[in-house]
């Protein structure tokens, strides 16, 4: 008889920890359950990251090269043009990307000019077909409508980590400020990406408190992007020890039990990952990656590998939607032969 899992959203720290705790391979098997009943398909999305704002962001995050607190190799650049977003986007539709992600390195997002071109970067990159996401620091309810007005699918904004171990990352700004900011973007329609970061000197009891809280957003974010700290020198965590994978796994299949319907994005890290431990993560219930050479301003997996890794396993990467005013059918186009650069 096959076992159906319900949607909750009413998780207990002690009831995620206990999934942590489970052995590997008995945590893997209920993850994989739960994501066949839900998820059935074997399908990846592959989201691109484009940084249009880089550097000189207010916030003190210990883990951000681009911090001006931090004394690291990213320069403050000014932000990118319209036409070179949508440029990019471009090409991150014909490699084969069905979301483009972008990032401001603000903290909170500023009216005017500035403002006024993200959302026409919103609009520009909608109707190229693919689904947008920005993130850009905090917002306020009339940003958050403005936004879904010009069509923005997701804004991400991470929680990071559980709310005790929180002030030992951030001062800049609160945990109810990230929450508070969530809670403007849900109510404007916009669906929630947040996840958090492993390996930054937390506790598993930590990582379970990250979880719960993601957890029990009602409705859950529809997506939670589970990154490994990409140790940059210069930032307060230049010398934070490296993340077990088999850590990450945990965090992906624990995920997946909890969030059944939410897409777990393998996020940034997965760079020191070999081919079996991305495979792992994605049995553990992993259904999107980062794909293109670069996450903001670090660096990221080879894309012809992406494509030869997917290829390898049977996934299948969700096709783009048609350009606006396109009579294309957007379920034709299969997934590219080579990867074609994005920037």
């Amino acid at each position: 008889m096959t076992t159906t899992f319900p949607i909750r959203t009413d998780w207990t720290r002690d009831e995620v920890r206990e999934l942590l705790d489970l052995p590997l391979l008995d945590l893997i098997w209920q993850a994989q359950q739960v994501h066949r009943q839900y998820n059935p398909t074997n399908s990846v999305q592959l989201a691109t990251l484009l940084s249009v704002k880089t550097g000189g962001c207010p916030e003190d995050c210990a883990y951000c090269p681009q911090s001006a607190h931090h004394d690291t190799f990213v320069e403050r650049d000014p932000r990118l043009q319209v036409s070179e977003v949508l440029w990019a986007a471009q090409k991150a539709r014909e490699a084969g990307s069905t979301r483009f992600c972008m990032g401001w390195a603000w903290r909170q997002i500023r009216d005017g000019e500035e403002f006024d071109a993200m959302l026409d970067i919103v609009r520009g990159v909608k109707d190229l077909g693919l689904e947008t996401c920005v993130t850009a620091g905090m917002l306020n309810e009339d940003q958050a409508r403005r936004l879904a007005e010009a069509g923005l699918d997701a804004y991400n904004h991470n929680l990071d980590t559980s709310p005790e171990f929180y002030g030992n990352i951030i001062s800049t700004r609160t945990y109810e400020d990230r929450l508070r900011t969530l809670k403007y973007v849900r109510d404007a329609g916009v669906t929630i990406c947040s996840g958090g970061i492993i390996g930054m000197g937390e506790s598993v009891d930590d990582r379970a408190g990250l979880l719960q809280q993601l957890a029990t957003l009602d409705p859950h974010p529809e997506s939670v992007p589970i990154n490994t700290l990409v140790a940059v020198e210069g930032t307060p965590l230049a010398d934070a020890e490296p993340v077990d994978p088999l850590d990450l796994v945990r965090m992906c299949a624990t995920a997946r039990i909890l969030m059944p319907k939410s897409r777990v994005r393998l996020s940034a890290g997965r760079r020191n990952l070999t081919r079996e431990a991305q495979v792992l993560c994605f049995v553990a219930g992993a259904n999107s990656i980062f794909y293109g050479e670069a996450l903001l301003t670090t660096d990221n997996n080879d894309m012809q590998e992406d494509i030869e890794l997917l290829r390898a396993i049977g996934a299948e990467a969700l096709i783009p939607q048609p350009c606006k005013n396109s009579n294309k059918s957007a379920s034709s186009a299969p997934l590219p032969e080579t990867a074609l650069t994005t920037a």
